[in-house]
């Protein structure tokens, strides 16, 4: 096995949990498509480029697949299965003429940062780790029988923030006691330092008690509308936070379904969103939802300490992993 393979294996292993990632196949070319103003890549170009063995379409799904990836993209819609880990793609997955299209925007910002992520030029060295525990003070988010989602925030920062450093990372927490913070104060405390990354820890609400699961949110990419919207002009703008896209990707690829694996939820998938948090912070981002206060059971879960110290414990897991799988090869 060649150098690069072995890098690429070892890098999906730890990001997504697979046993061998495909070859990339140096000589493959993009065979592209311009359809309604948006550009698209060919499902059979990335499967030439990425090496994969075989490509069927199997009920509502096309496949991609080798010895350890499977991709399944759903045909006209935007739900990607990669190795049974959810993502939210910000446009559909077309059926054109025979072929199927795959827009060039989620190929770039999604499907490569996640089987390639050593090779993310974005992805640099950290020793720091900033939690975010959403709300406090007079916000209490979101609120059932059992307490308030700002306190159960706070109770997983406070683990992780122990686990943290047992690894010997900084970790610095924008509030560690039941205070209100604006989102641009959240944001300048994270921008204050250098080699970190950020984590941003909620819970959930909505779905009429029905929904429930986890969810992982990154910044939409310029060009991708907010999550639950159609585009709007203001999303071609760059942002900040649009430097670090596919680190972005590949940070929650390894907390969400380290999260999926420690918890045994639901996957609600990684879906892309225009949170002031994830726009103006300049270091890798995520947004963590790790469970539904709407839902009976997982109401129940969220309020147990022992629920807490799992979801922490995935976290600082999916952290060493994404450090690892990010190291320049």
């Amino acid at each position: 096995m060649s150098y690069l393979a072995r890098s690429l294996r070892n890098a999906f292993l730890l990001i997504l949990g697979a046993k061998l990632l495909c070859t990339v196949t140096a000589a493959a070319a993009w065979e592209t498509v311009r359809h309604k103003g948006q550009e698209y890549v060919t499902a059979r170009s990335i499967k030439e480029f990425y090496g994969f063995q075989s490509m069927q379409v199997k009920g509502p799904f096309l496949e991609l697949e080798n010895r350890a990836v499977k991709i399944q993209f759903s045909i006209g819609g935007q739900e990607v299965f990669m190795n049974n880990v959810k993502f939210v793609f910000s446009f559909k997955i077309l059926p054109l003429k025979g072929r199927y299209l795959i827009s060039r925007i989620d190929l770039g910002k999604l499907v490569d940062p996640v089987l390639r992520p050593s090779y993310i030029r974005t992805a640099t060295p950290f020793d720091t780790v900033i939690i975010d525990p959403g709300h406090g003070g007079n916000d209490p988010g979101a609120v059932n029988q059992y307490g308030l989602e700002a306190n159960y925030n706070l109770a997983v920062a406070r683990v992780l923030k122990q686990q943290l450093e047992a690894r010997r990372f900084k970790v610095i927490m924008t509030r560690n006691s039941d205070r209100a913070l604006s989102l641009s104060e959240r944001v300048d405390i994270a921008n204050r330092f250098q080699n970190a990354i950020f984590i941003s820890i909620h819970f959930n609400s909505g779905g009429r008690g029905r929904a429930e699961g986890i969810e992982t949110f990154t910044l939409s990419p310029a060009g991708v509308a907010h999550y639950g919207r159609e585009r709007r002009q203001d999303d071609f703008q760059l942002r900040q936070g649009n430097t670090q896209d596919s680190a972005n990707i590949a940070l929650a690829t390894a907390i969400h379904s380290t999260c999926l694996l420690k918890t045994k939820r639901p996957d609600r998938g990684i879906r892309r969103a225009r949170f002031s948090v994830l726009t103006g912070v300049k270091h890798p981002a995520i947004l963590l939802e790790g469970g539904f206060m709407s839902h009976s059971y997982e109401a129940k879960l969220i309020a147990n300490a022992t629920y807490q110290r799992t979801l922490a414990g995935a976290i600082t897991d999916a952290i060493m992993k994404y450090r690892m799988a990010t190291m320049r090869r």
